[in-house]
């Protein structure tokens, strides 16, 4: 059976110039109806980690989690995917700062507003301030890398940062390690005493 992966690597061949057809075929075929743009990997697995707790499957419901590689892609995405394209319901989630880029790409694409949710900094940040700091920095030490964070925090750089900035440039620092945390700091959240971000519990309950 084909799946919502093949259908995502199909819209970002059509973003970089290949042919839209096998993107429209497989939105009818798989019964895509929204289109979650997302600033990354990292994002895209701590939106799918949280899903996969609550017991949904987005795929199943028609929601495609789609990662653009940064925010300033946002307008050919939504392009391809909201009304003047497939015609998908678009939502997403991006930092405070990308927000300008979110505004006039959904505009653009005839979906003024659409459902994004904003995080202050970026979804890292937010993940922390949930957890707060001591619970992340054992999830640091429970993944082998308290060595290289206590390295990290005595750099001169690090000098007097507070330490929810520091975890967060720590999280940022080592290719592959956004995205791990991603998921690790997702799956940390108590879950029955509503310690889910705000902007990530909006965006999940519009979906």
């Amino acid at each position: 059976m084909v799946s919502m992966s093949v259908f995502r690597d199909e819209v970002r061949s059509w973003a970089e110039g290949g042919s839209g057809e096998p993107a429209r075929e497989l939105a009818v075929g798989l019964g895509v109806r929204t289109a979650v743009l997302l600033e990354g990997l990292s994002d895209a697995a701590a939106v799918e980690t949280l899903t996969a707790r609550q017991g949904r499957d987005l795929a199943a419901e028609g929601v495609c989690v789609l990662p653009m590689g940064g925010a300033m892609n946002v307008g050919r995405y939504a392009g391809l995917l909201g009304p003047t394209g497939l015609g998908l319901r678009l939502a997403g989630l991006c930092d405070e700062r990308e927000r300008p880029y979110f505004d006039r790409g959904l505009d653009r694409a005839g979906a003024p507003g659409g459902d994004v949710f904003i995080c202050v900094s970026d979804l890292e940040d937010e993940l922390i301030r949930a957890l707060g700091e001591t619970k992340v920095e054992q999830i640091i030490q429970t993944e082998h890398e308290a060595r290289a964070w206590h390295t990290f925090t005595r750099q001169p750089a690090q000098h007097g940062r507070p330490r929810q900035q520091q975890l967060r440039r720590f999280i940022g620092t080592k290719k592959g390690r956004k995205i791990r945390y991603g998921r690790l700091l997702v799956e940390a959240l108590d879950l029955d005493v509503d310690q889910v971000p705000a902007p990530l519990n909006a965006l999940l309950r519009s979906l």
